[in-house]
C-alpha cells in the first residue's frame, strides 16, 4: 500500500511502533461500526420481521425444506457463519505466518466484509434467505480480519504496553460505533422528515456501515507493515495440514490452551448477549427501535470509558483479576435483565448501562493477556483459535439461544441460558496460572499480570 513511504525511519523504535499503533487503532474503527450498527442493533429485528413476513401460519420459515421458527432464523444465522470462520481462519492465520504478509489477507477480508455489508442495502420483502446469506458472509469476513488485526499486536506492542494499547483500541471501536448510532438515530426517528420508508431508513443505515467499514481500513493498510516471516523447511506443511499442525502445536501449550478454553466459553456468553439484546428488547420486552438505539448508544459511551477504567484497574490488579470481577458483574446484569419488565425502557437503559462498563474492559484484557500466551512467530495462528468467540462469532451461545427459544417459545429462557456460560467461564480462568503460562510459551512475564 506505499506505506514504507510513510513509515518513520526508525520503523522499530518508540516512534515506529506509536505509528503503527495509532493506525492499528484505525482498524477498531473502521470495523466496529459492523459490529455495532449491524449485528446488534439492525439486522436482528429487522432480519426476523423479514422472515416472519416470509413465515407460515405457523410461524415457521422453511430455509432449504428444514422448519425454523422465524424468531430463531436470525441466532442460526450468526451460529452457522462460524463454521465459514472456522474453515477460514486457521489457514489464511497459518498462510499469514508463513509467508510474513498479512496486510494483503488483511485488505482481501475486511472488504469482502465490507461489500456484503453495503449489499443488506436489498435486504427487503421476504429476502429472508438473502439477508441470512449476507450476514454469514460479513460474519466469517469480520472474524477472519480480526484475527489478522489481534496477530499485529504482540508486533507492534512490547508486553508493557499491551494492555494499555489493547483498551485503546477497543475504545477507538466504541467512539465510532457511538459516533455512527447518532447518525442512524437522527436517520431513523426522522425518516419520514427525509422522505423515506422505516424499512428504508433501516437499509441506509446497514448499508453505510459497509461504506464505513471499507473507507477507514485504508488507514490501517498504509500504516501497519509486514515483517518478514522466519525461515522454514522445505516440505513444510500448508492447507489443512498446517491446521493440524498448529493444533498439535498448541498441545505443547497447555496452559495457553486452557486459557483459550476459558475465554472461548465466557466470550461465548458476551457476544451472544451483545448479538440478541436487539431481539430481546424488541420482541420479548416490546420496545421501538429509537430505544433500542438509545440503550445501543449508551452501551457505546459507557464501553469507552469502561474499557479504559478497566485497564487502570489491571495495571493494580492484574489483567486476570479484573477479568474474573468482570465476569461476576456480567452474571448480576444477565440476571437482572431476565426480570425486566416489558415496555419500560428506564430498565432496559439501566442494563445497558451495566453492559457498556464491563463491556469493553473485559473484552480488551482478554486480548491483551492471550497476547502473552501466543509463542512467539505463531501469531495469526493462534489468534484464529482466539477469534473463534470474538465480535459476532460465537456460536455455542446463539445456538443455544435459538434452541431455547424454538423449543419455549420464550425469548426470557433464551437470555437467561447464556449465565452458563460466565459462570463455567469463571471457574475455567481461575484455574490457570498465568504467569507460568507466559513463561512456557517463551515470552516474558510482566511485573503485573
Amino acid at each position: 500500500m506505499g506505506n514504507d513511504t510513510v513509515r518513520p525511519p526508525a520503523a522499530d523504535g518508540a516512534a515506529g511502533r506509536r505509528y503503527e499503533q495509532r493506525g492499528w487503532y484505525v482498524y477498531d474503527w473502521a470495523c466496529s461500526v459492523y459490529s455495532t450498527s449491524v449485528l446488534t442493533v439492525f439486522l436482528g429485528p429487522y432480519l426476523t420481521s423479514v422472515a416472519e413476513a416470509a413465515a407460515d401460519a405457523d410461524g415457521f420459515v422453511h430455509p432449504f425444506g428444514i422448519p425454523v421458527r422465524a424468531g430463531s432464523f436470525f441466532a442460526y444465522a450468526v451460529s452457522l457463519s462460524v463454521i465459514m470462520a472456522v474453515l477460514a481462519m486457521p489457514l489464511v492465520g497459518a498462510a499469514a505466518d508463513r509467508t510474513g504478509r498479512k496486510k494483503p489477507l488483511l485488505a482481501a477480508a475486511a472488504y469482502t466484509g465490507a461489500a456484503a455489508t453495503a449489499c443488506m442495502f436489498l435486504l427487503e420483502g421476504e429476502r429472508y434467505l438473502l439477508g441470512g446469506a449476507l450476514l454469514i458472509v460479513a460474519n466469517a469476513a469480520q472474524s477472519v480480519a480480526m484475527m489478522l488485526y489481534n496477530s499485529y499486536l504482540p508486533q507492534i506492542a512490547t508486553p508493557q504496553e499491551r494492555d494499555a494499547v489493547s483498551s485503546r483500541g477497543w475504545a477507538f471501536g466504541y467512539a465510532a460505533g457511538a459516533l455512527v448510532l447518532v447518525a442512524n438515530l437522527v436517520l431513523y426517528t426522522a425518516h419520514d422528515g427525509f422522505g423515506l420508508s422505516e424499512g428504508m431508513a433501516v437499509r441506509i443505515c446497514l448499508a453505510s456501515a459497509g461504506l464505513w467499514w471499507g473507507a477507514f481500513t485504508l488507514v490501517p493498510l498504509r500504516r501497519l507493515r509486514d515483517r518478514r516471516a522466519p525461515v522454514r523447511k522445505a516440505g513444510a506443511p500448508t492447507g489443512f495440514r498446517q491446521l493440524a499442525a498448529t493444533l498439535r502445536d498448541m498441545r505443547r501449550h497447555p496452559l495457553t490452551l486452557a486459557f483459550l478454553l476459558s475465554y472461548l466459553v465466557y466470550n461465548d456468553g458476551i457476544q451472544t448477549v451483545i448479538s440478541q439484546a436487539s431481539v430481546y428488547g424488541s420482541k420479548e420486552l416490546g420496545l421501538g427501535q429509537s430505544t433500542l438505539i438509545v440503550a445501543v448508544l449508551l452501551v457505546q459511551v459507557l464501553a469507552v470509558a469502561g474499557a479504559l477504567a478497566l485497564g487502570r484497574l489491571a495495571r493494580t490488579h492484574g489483567a486476570k483479576r479484573t477479568i474474573l470481577g468482570s465476569l461476576v458483574a456480567w452474571t448480576l446484569t444477565l440476571t437482572a435483565g431476565y426480570f425486566l419488565p416489558a415496555g419500560e425502557p428506564v430498565w432496559f437503559f439501566a442494563l445497558a448501562a451495566g453492559i457498556g462498563l464491563v463491556l469493553g474492559g473485559s473484552q480488551a484484557l482478554s486480548r491483551s493477556l492471550f497476547s502473552h500466551l501466543v509463542p512467539p512467530g505463531k501469531e495469526a495462528e493462534y489468534f484464529s483459535a482466539y477469534e473463534l468467540s470474538d465480535r459476532g462469532t460465537s456460536w455455542l451461545g446463539p445456538l443455544l439461544f435459538g434452541l431455547t427459544y424454538q423449543l419455549t417459545g420464550s425469548y426470557r429462557d433464551a437470555i437467561i441460558s447464556l449465565v452458563a456460560f460466565f459462570a463455567l467461564g469463571f471457574a475455567l480462568l481461575a484455574r490457570v496460572p498465568v504467569r507460568r503460562a507466559i513463561a512456557d510459551a517463551g515470552n516474558p512475564v510482566p511485573e503485573r499480570i
